[in-house]
């Protein structure tokens, strides 16, 4: 599989060769389409003019990265809260693993490990982190013992069932389609 999504080849580039542009991409996807969130990495290095580390993000003046996370087009539909969260996620990679992003999943013994150490991440509960964790299984070959079972469904080849899946136009609208049938079953459940 190619990590793809239809945010321009520049971003998709950051996105598989840069750890820390794909855990920020993860983290900004909530309540925002996933096409927003994981390219505002890339559009977060451009208003930086260069690639920030963990170190520099952690340590930020926290009002300057909400102006960045603010400034038209917004990063994010909440840029207060969510440049406070990337700089809460990049504060725990400094303090927690020396402030190398792909060190929170190298080295993990298995699979239940790395989903602790991501469900860990500031923001991020159990389905964010065993989407984030099937999606580095899937696309970024990192596959301990256990990977797949750890993040259950979103595990299973070909699932279809969030980012870990999507690789070109054909597999993002399967995702798209799972997910609404999502809402509508929630939707139904609750009677709303």
């Amino acid at each position: 599989m190619t990590f793809w999504l239809p945010i321009g080849d520049d971003a998709n580039e950051l996105l598989r060769r840069n750890p820390l542009a794909l855990l920020i991409g993860m983290t900004l996807d909530q309540q925002v389409p996933m096409e927003r969130a994981f390219s505002a990495p890339y559009d977060l290095v451009q208003r930086l003019g260069h690639e920030p580390d963990p170190h520099e993000l952690a340590t930020f003046d926290p009002d300057a990265l909400i102006e960045l996370f603010a400034r038209r087009p917004a990063l994010h539909r909440f840029p207060k809260a969510m440049a406070g969260r990337v700089q809460q996620v990049c504060q725990t990679l400094v303090e927690r693993h020396d402030g190398d992003a792909a060190a929170l999943w190298n080295g993990a013994t298995d699979g239940r490990e790395l989903l602790k150490r991501v469900s860990d991440l500031p923001g991020f509960g159990r389905q964010k982190a065993q989407i984030f964790v099937a999606l580095l299984g899937k696309q970024f070959g990192v596959r301990p013992p256990g990977w797949r079972e750890a993040v259950g469904d979103y595990g299973q080849a070909q699932a279809y069932r969030s980012i870990a899946d999507v690789i070109d136009e054909a597999s993002l609208g399967r995702v798209r389609e799972h997910k609404k049938r999502m809402k509508a079953e929630a939707r139904s459940a609750t009677g709303t």
